[in-house]
């Protein structure tokens, strides 16, 4: 059963991969899907206040900044949160704040734009509601709301290692100080992803490309 002990262990897996993190991104089979989205996920946040949910390194962070009329970064890992704050973001207003993605706080304000990428992968399954229910208290109606997730695709994906009673995959990760960590790592269907967020949005749009998915909707 995934406890909160698995968020724990996925905290601590994020500490300590913070300094190899942004490989992921050099994977040469994935260049064509991340061209598009480094330019369309921006795009679709242009001019908006956007709350991002577990910046990590802060590599969408960047991109955002460009052109969104602020950006509120958040994350509960120190390590890879000051990476992120050690990046160059011009004159753009964005600021960084530790917070956990299941109690959004007040303090944090309210946002007409919201991001989060591979982090909807990392949620418990009991815990997506928890999830939703935070995030969308920190938006206002009509928010635009964009999440991005891998797709599982043999060959290019970490195999999945276990599956849970409550339906969750892990994965066992290794890093490059020979540690390994099992790792929680849903791959959701669409008909999943709408029957999560449906009763919340409308207009929402699902694309799946070769080895990600994108939801974008407006929160109702």
């Amino acid at each position: 059963m995934a406890s909160t002990d698995s968020v724990s262990n996925l905290l601590d897996y994020y500490r300590r991969r913070a300094n190899e993190y942004e490989a992921i991104y050099a994977k040469p089979e994935r260049q064509a899907d991340l061209a598009f989205l480094r330019q369309h996920i921006p795009a679709r946040l242009a001019g908006r206040r956007v709350l991002e949910i577990a910046c990590g390194t802060g590599y969408w962070t960047v991109l955002l900044s460009r052109n969104a009329l602020s950006v509120t970064a958040t994350d509960l890992a120190e390590e890879p949160m000051r990476i992120a704050q050690a990046k160059g973001y011009g004159a753009a207003a964005v600021r960084f704040e530790s917070a956990d993605a299941y109690a959004l706080g007040d303090a944090l304000g309210r946002f007409d734009g919201a991001l989060g990428v591979f982090w909807w992968s990392h949620i418990p399954l009991t815990r997506i509601e928890i999830f939703l229910t935070s995030l969308h208290g920190r938006l206002e109606p009509g928010a635009r709301v964009l999440l991005m997730d891998n797709t599982y695709v043999e060959g290019s994906s970490t195999p999945l290692a276990e599956r849970d009673a409550d339906g969750n995959t892990y994965q066992l990760r290794a890093l490059a100080d020979g540690s390994r960590h099992r790792v929680l790592k849903n791959f959701p269907t669409e008909a999943q992803l709408r029957a999560y967020l449906e009763p919340h949005a409308r207009a929402l749009t699902y694309r799946a490309l070769q080895y990600y998915w994108l939801v974008e909707y407006e929160l109702k």
